[in-house]
C-alpha cells in the first residue's frame, strides 16, 4: 500500500501544512483538488471533497449545505448523534420517523418501502415542510436495504437525499454483485463514506460525494470550511486518495472480492460449528447473538477483551465484530475456542424477555427546537421526576452514538419507563438524572 511506503519516510516529507501547491479539500487549485476530482470520478460521483475530521465532519458540513435554520429535515429514529448536532449548529428542526425493531436482539433495521411510504403520508397529514432528507444506509450492524426506490420517492418530491454511508463506503467498489448498492448508484444527492470504518484509511479520513442538481456544491465547499481545520494534515489527505483508489482500481476490486468470498465463507464454518450468528447485508460485520444463550453482550465484551479479541460493537444482546480488509486465517477456530469457553464461563446467565421496543410514535415533530432546548435555561431532575418537562440533554450510549433522546422532546411516561428499562441494560451509559428545561 502506498501509505505504507509514505510511512516509511521521515515525517518531515509527509507532515505538510496547506501549501500552495498541494491546497486543500476546498482550494480553487493544487494536488488536493485534482485528486479529490479523479477520485469522484473513480468512484463515479460528480464532485468529491476529503474530509480530516471523520464522517462526522462532512455529515455536518452536508446538512448545513443542504437546510437554513427553521427549516424543518427528515431523518430515521436511529440517527447518528452527529446529524443533531448539526441541526443543533444550524438550528434546524430533526423529524424523526420510528423504524421496525428486532425484539429478540434489540436493533432497530431499515424499513421497507411499504413502511417508509406511511411515513410520508404522515408527513403530509401533520403539513410538515421538509427541506431534506438523511437516511443511514448501512446500520451500524450491517444491516442495509435498496435504496433506489426510496431516494426515487424523495425526489419525486423535490427533496434532496443525504447518505450516511459511514459504514459502507466498500459498497461503491462494485467489487461483489452481491453487496448492497451504494447510495451513488442509488442516485442519492450526497453520500458521506468513512474511510477509515469500511475502506483502508487512516483514523479521522472520510469523503463527501455530490452529484445530481439539487444541491448547490458551492454551497457545499462554504459549510465545508466552517467545520474543517485550515491546516489539514497531508498525511490524512494522501490516505483519503489511497483507500478510494484501493476501493476503485481493478487490482483493489479483486482483493476485496476475495476478501468477501473469504468472510462468508467464515460466517458459514462459523454456523456449522455452532455460533448463533444473526443475518444481515454486509458480509465484513458478524453479529453474534449473546442474548440466545443468556449472556449480556457488553459483558461477553469485556470477557472477550481480556482474552485479546476485540469487537467492534457491543450491546445488551449482541456483539458485531468487523473484520475489516485482510484475509482472516485461522479465526474460525479461534472464535469457536473462545466460544466454547464463553459457555463455561462463570458469567452471570439469565433468560432475556424480549427487548422492548420503545413506544416511538411514527413521526416525532420536536415541541421546542433542538438548539432551544439545548441552550435553555436547564435543571437537573431524576429520570423518575422528569415526566412532562423537555429534555436539554442528548443521550447516545456510544458505540454506536444512536440518540434515545433529543434535545426539545417531550418526555412522557412511556419514554421514561423505556429509559429506566434501558439502564438495565446500559448501567454506565445512561443516566439516573437529566437535564431538562427549568
Amino acid at each position: 500500500m502506498e501509505i505504507r511506503r509514505l510511512l516509511r519516510n521521515k515525517p518531515g516529507i509527509w507532515d505538510l501544512p496547506e501549501l500552495p501547491d498541494i491546497g486543500g479539500p476546498t482550494s480553487l487549485e493544487g494536488e488536493i483538488q485534482i485528486s479529490q476530482q479523479e477520485s469522484a470520478l473513480a468512484i463515479g460521483a460528480k464532485k468529491g471533497w476529503y474530509g480530516v475530521n471523520g464522517a462526522t465532519g462532512l455529515l455536518q458540513a452536508a446538512l448545513l449545505a443542504l437546510v437554513k435554520p427553521k427549516q424543518s429535515v427528515l431523518m430515521p429514529r436511529n440517527i447518528h448523534k452527529c446529524i443533531i448536532n448539526a441541526c443543533l449548529l444550524g438550528d434546524m428542526n430533526p423529524v424523526l420517523f420510528d423504524l421496525p425493531f428486532l425484539e429478540d436482539r434489540g436493533h432497530f433495521v431499515p424499513p421497507n418501502i411499504s413502511w417508509f411510504k406511511s411515513v410520508l403520508q404522515a408527513i403530509e397529514k401533520e403539513n410538515v415542510e421538509i427541506s431534506a432528507v438523511v437516511l443511514t444506509n448501512p446500520f451500524y450492524q450491517g444491516y442495509a436495504v435498496d435504496l433506489k426506490p426510496f431516494i426515487t420517492l424523495l425526489h419525486e418530491k423535490n427533496w434532496p437525499v443525504l447518505i450516511d454511508e459511514a459504514h459502507g463506503a466498500y459498497f461503491s467498489s462494485n467489487a461483489d454483485d452481491s453487496l448492497p448498492e451504494s447510495g451513488l448508484q442509488a442516485g442519492a444527492d450526497l453520500v458521506v463514506h468513512s474511510l477509515h470504518k469500511s475502506a483502508n484509511g487512516l483514523v479521522q479520513t472520510a469523503a463527501l460525494w455530490w452529484q445530481g442538481n439539487l444541491v448547490d456544491p458551492d454551497q457545499i465547499e462554504r459549510s465545508i470550511v466552517i467545520l474543517q481545520t485550515t491546516s489539514p494534515s497531508a498525511l490524512l489527505l494522501a490516505s483519503c486518495e489511497a483507500a478510494i483508489a484501493e476501493l476503485t482500481s481493478l487490482q483493489g476490486k479483486q482483493k476485496l472480492k476475495k476478501i468477501i468470498s473469504k468472510a462468508r465463507e467464515l460466517n458459514i464454518q462459523l454456523r456449522q460449528e455452532g455460533l448463533p450468528l444473526l443475518e444481515n447485508q454486509d458480509p465484513l460485520k458478524l453479529i453474534l447473538h449473546t442474548a440466545s444463550i443468556g449472556i449480556n453482550g457488553m459483558e461477553a465484551d469485556s470477557w472477550l477483551i481480556s482474552k485479546g479479541m476485540i469487537a467492534e460493537l457491543p450491546e445488551p444482546g449482541t456483539i458485531t465484530f468487523c473484520l475489516g480488509f485482510a484475509i482472516q486465517r485461522g479465526l474460525t477456530k479461534v472464535m469457536k475456542n473462545y466460544w466454547d469457553e464463553l459457555l463455561s464461563s462463570n458469567l452471570e446467565r439469565k433468560t432475556f424477555p424480549p427487548f422492548t421496543k420503545p413506544n416511538f410514535p411514527l413521526i416525532t415533530i420536536l415541541g421546542t427546537s433542538c438548539l432551544s432546548a439545548f441552550i435553555a435555561d436547564t435543571v437537573k431532575v431524576p429520570l423518575e421526576d422528569s415526566i412532562g418537562r423537555i429534555s436539554s440533554d442528548l443521550i447516545s450510549p456510544y458505540p454506536p452514538g444512536i440518540p434515545i433522546l433529543f434535545p426539545g422532546e417531550l418526555l412522557d411516561q412511556n419514554r421514561i419507563d423505556w429509559m429506566i428499562e434501558q439502564r438495565n441494560f446500559w448501567p454506565t451509559q445512561i443516566p439516573s438524572e437529566i437535564k431538562v428545561i427549568s
